[in-house]
């Protein structure tokens, strides 16, 4: 990986409530927070790059703002924005995205994953044209990783991963009481090589300060069982804000010990690098 690029695996930018783009819903954290304003918090922890996911929570399948952040910072971030499988022209709208300046993936947000199996006529839709695109596919299935599983068992040759460790996560403090147990569920998940796993907002679950020890051992189940080239570190800003900094969501993996200097190169960028073909100030994203 060139320079050794540091890459969080998802951020979310967007600006204040406003008539010409007006929020859809509410997203924890401050009233703002734009693209500038993102590129200063990673240039303060030496952070290279993100993928910038537009936040379904404010703004839907509308992804405006996101495009016009990458336009101004086209060498800081790759885009991905989450898709609507009951759209009709849902696989169009995948094959246009594909084809814009700077986009890097898809995401489908399952509020409600238990409403949807694996035979989903547009669930399947996205993933048939996410692999004729060459776009890896983010899935939010808080709960249920068993339809993620049987979706990369229908789609082999696409990219799929897994948001957010595949674990609930919460979004003001304290963390659940047990915010590990259901992780044999998601370690079934091995078993495709087509599926990765976000290590995204995993301090959020810590019921400890920085640097969140308590969290160091399954983290490793989940570094052991997938592989460390599968699992990709990020910080899920701006989610993460009231339960801790930008800072200490990049800096706890630079403290965490049973993992060398190639693996966190591996897991806090090359991996980020490698799955989605993209690279801070690389893929002619300029």
């Amino acid at each position: 990986m060139p320079n050794n690029r540091i890459i969080d695996a998802q951020v979310h930018a967007y600006e204040r409530d406003r008539p010409e783009r007006p929020w859809q819903g509410f997203l924890h954290g401050p009233g703002e927070v734009t693209g500038d304003q993102m590129v200063a918090a990673m240039d303060e922890v030496g952070v290279d790059g993100a993928l910038l996911v537009s936040p379904y929570s404010m703004y839907r399948y509308d992804a405006s703002y996101a495009l016009e952040v990458h336009a101004k910072h086209p060498n800081r971030f790759g885009l991905i924005r989450p898709f609507d499988p009951q759209a009709e022209d849902v696989a169009e709208q995948v094959t246009e995205w594909a084809r814009l300046n700077g986009t890097v993936g898809a995401r489908i947000m399952l509020p409600d994953p238990f409403a949807y199996t694996a035979e989903d006529p547009g669930l399947n839709r996205i993933l048939a044209a996410a692999v004729q695109a060459k776009l890896p596919v983010n899935i939010l299935c808080w709960g249920n990783p068993a339809l993620l599983g049987g979706l990369a068992a229908r789609y082999p040759d696409t990219q799929l991963v897994l948001d957010h460790l595949g674990l609930r996560q919460p979004f003001e403090p304290p963390a659940p009481a047990n915010p590990f147990n259901e992780l044999p569920k998601v370690l079934a998940l091995t078993q495709f090589d087509n599926v990765a796993i976000k290590i995204t907002g995993a301090c959020t679950l810590s019921h400890e300060p920085f640097p969140f020890r308590d969290i160091w051992e399954p983290l490793k189940q989940i570094f052991d069982a997938f592989d460390i080239t599968r699992c990709l570190w990020g910080t899920d800003w701006t989610r993460a804000t009231n339960l801790l900094t930008y800072a200490e969501g990049v800096n706890a993996f630079h403290e965490m010990a049973f993992l060398n200097a190639d693996e966190k190169e591996l897991l806090m960028g090359a991996n980020v690098a490698r799955i989605y073909n993209w690279t801070p100030g690389v893929n002619g994203f300029s």
